[in-house]
């Protein structure tokens, strides 16, 4: 029977499975034994690799910090029959797990709710739907008698989002794939990753002295690759009056700047109300993905730029609160903090604050850089050096992924290219270099493919994430396809 068409009659199936996974929270959260990346992760894992048993695939769990579900692996003699296996490994890559589901959604984010030909959910996009139609490749293959000669395992990760320890541990304890690709980012397909870094300036703040308007908090996103959605602050004066100073400087700023088109806070929306004996200075913008903050906007920047406008009496907190509208703010590429770089073959640094915090005696800001693909990340260090210095901040690295870099002839990217064309009859897309980062960089010989089409809005990180059902199983077929050459 042919694969191709057993994808088509297991729609339904796929978007079941597809809204039963989205169900499931799978949000990275404390450790508890056998959940070294929380229950609703382990939770996720465990539904998929049931599902593959049950389906006859081989399933391996390697102590809960990831596995994976293969078929295949099999030398055949002319007459089909088994003459030997192989230890040829061909990987797709996925992950379950996923970002926090933010604010300002129409449907429920765990609700798998499929309305007008789409599903909507956290993990739709990424990275659920894709290993479900890397899923139904596979079973559509194996159904139709396809024999492999090399193993075709679906890899599952499940701390992607943040720290890949599960793909590390995973990969220390079985055979890393020969070549194979991840679902994990757009068509055609992928050249090249940018550099990623993640890491927290940190300034210590002293004691305050004086009476006037004192930060209390401050506290705002949920993750480091993450646009901001919200953000908040509170603060305390014993000054009659200094509140609806603030007010009325937040009615100002919300009409000089949040409602007025072309403004860098457009678009978002600044509150305050009182807390006791308090007052609690809330922003509101979009969430984004953190390699594409263009399409969202900072909860982050919009509160500090509007707590630049008030007169607090701690001088560190001015200082810091200074230091990020002049060279922060609402700007994307770090050319204010002296790292804007650029190169012909990946475009502009990327710069992105994914969270704040008021932790102590210190502001922390969790910053997020997509650096060019000829660069490394001392020369982004280096770069910031002199202003960190400046402001009496700290840095503390937290994650390094290297760019990744492949010429436009190399074998597996054009094989992919190709299969990518028959099945959309693009003729003139060219394969890409992003920002983000996918498990291509886990091991050698691996490429994003898929699984955002060109043109197609894609929404993961961000509200109201959704595929369509139809290309959900275009996905199916074109990975099935892909798994079809690169498996012989």
């Amino acid at each position: 029977m042919d694969y191709l068409k057993i994808i088509e009659e297991s729609r339904d199936d796929m978007v079941k499975t597809l809204q039963e996974l989205i169900a499931i929270k799978s949000v990275e959260d404390q450790p508890v034994e056998g959940a070294p990346f929380g229950i609703g992760v382990a939770e996720a894992f465990q539904y998929l690799l049931k599902k593959a048993q049950a389906d006859g695939f081989e399933v391996e769990n390697v102590d809960n910090y990831g596995g994976h579900l293969e078929f295949g692996g099999y030398m055949l003699d002319e007459e089909g029959q088994i003459v030997g296996t192989s230890d040829q490994v061909l990987g797709i890559l996925g992950h379950l797990d996923v970002v926090p589901e933010g604010s300002g959604w129409d449907y429920d984010p765990y609700g798998g709710v499929l309305d007008g030909g789409k599903i909507y959910g956290r993990g739709a996009l990424d990275n659920k739907g894709p290993m479900v139609a890397a899923y139904y490749a596979m079973k559509a293959l194996k159904e139709s008698g396809f024999v492999p000669e090399k193993k075709v395992r679906l890899i599952i990760g499940l701390d992607e989002e943040t720290n890949w320890k599960g793909m590390e541990y995973y990969l220390s304890k079985e055979k890393a794939p020969d070549l194979g690709f991840t679902p994990d980012a757009d068509y055609p397909a992928i050249q090249g990753e940018k550099g990623i870094l993640v890491f927290q300036l940190a300034k210590k703040i002293g004691k305050t002295v004086g009476k006037g308007i004192q930060l209390r908090s401050l506290s705002g996103g949920t993750a480091a690759n993450s646009v901001a959605d919200y953000a908040r602050a509170v603060i305390r004066s014993e000054k009659p009056g200094a509140y609806d100073k603030v007010r009325e400087l937040a009615a100002k700023y919300r009409a000089e700047q949040c409602e007025q088109e072309g403004k860098p806070a457009y678009g978002g929306k600044l509150t305050c109300k009182g807390v006791g004996k308090s007052l609690e200075i809330a922003a509101c913008g979009v969430s984004a993905h953190g390699a594409e903050p263009e399409k969202g906007l900072n909860a982050i920047s919009l509160l500090l730029d509007f707590l630049g406008r008030i007169d607090i009496i701690n001088d560190d907190v001015n200082e810091f609160v200074q230091f990020y509208r002049q060279h922060i703010g609402f700007e994307l590429d770090g050319t204010a903090m002296d790292c804007g770089l650029s190169d012909h073959e990946s475009g502009k640094l990327i710069f992105n604050v994914g969270k704040v915090d008021l932790d102590g005696e210190a502001l922390i800001l969790t910053i997020n850089i997509r650096y060019p693909v000829t660069y490394s990340d001392e020369v982004v260090y280096e770069a910031m050096m002199p202003l960190v210095n400046q402001y009496n901040m700290g840095i503390v690295k937290l994650k390094h992924q290297p760019p990744l870099y492949r010429a436009k002839e190399d074998w597996l990217l054009q094989t992919l290219m190709a299969v990518y064309r028959e099945h959309t009859g693009d003729q003139t897309g060219e394969p890409l270099v992003i920002g983000g980062g996918t498990y291509a960089r886990a091991a050698e010989n691996l490429v994003a493919f898929g699984s955002v089409f060109p043109g197609d809005l894609d929404l993961s990180h961000q509200a109201n994430e959704y595929v369509e059902v139809d290309k959900l199983v275009l996905n199916a077929k074109i990975f099935a396809d892909a798994i079809y050459r690169l498996a012989q």
